[in-house]
């Protein structure tokens, strides 16, 4: 499939997945101020699942432009983009990814072109959402 024939959400869901590959290239990083008091290895290892992330479903991706996550950390301290199956999440940490004009003071008038368009990905725990 071409650029000229994907849909409108398939266009904004790759330049999604540009920019969660390529944190702070592709778009703005921003870690709030919880994400930040984490331990540094927590970060790291959340940055990377989030740069990988696939865990995309219809219930946590309705619009199919993959911008938005969950990572887990379970009670065996293991950080997972799945919700831990014994017992409960410990901690919780939302991404998202949104589309602003280039000067980033209002929101795009078009996510699904590059030109007018600058992503901004968050990191935060889940309690600051």
């Amino acid at each position: 499939m071409t650029a000229g024939t994907l849909s409108r959400s398939e266009r904004i869901a790759r330049l999604n997945d540009g920019a969660r590959q390529a944190m702070g290239l592709a778009c703005v990083a921003v870690a709030t101020e919880g994400f930040r008091a984490l331990p540094q290895a927590d970060q790291s290892r959340v940055r990377e699942l989030v740069e990988t992330y696939d865990a995309f479903t219809p219930d946590n991706d309705p619009y199919g432009e993959r911008d938005f996550g969950a990572i887990y950390k379970g009670s065996d301290g293991r950080w997972t983009t799945s919700y831990p199956a014994q017992g409960k999440a410990v901690e919780k940490v939302f991404w998202k990814i949104d589309a602003y004009d280039r000067d980033l003071r209002f929101g795009s008038e078009d996510p699904a072109n590059p030109a007018v368009t600058r992503r901004v990905l968050t990191i935060m725990p889940a309690s600051e959402y």
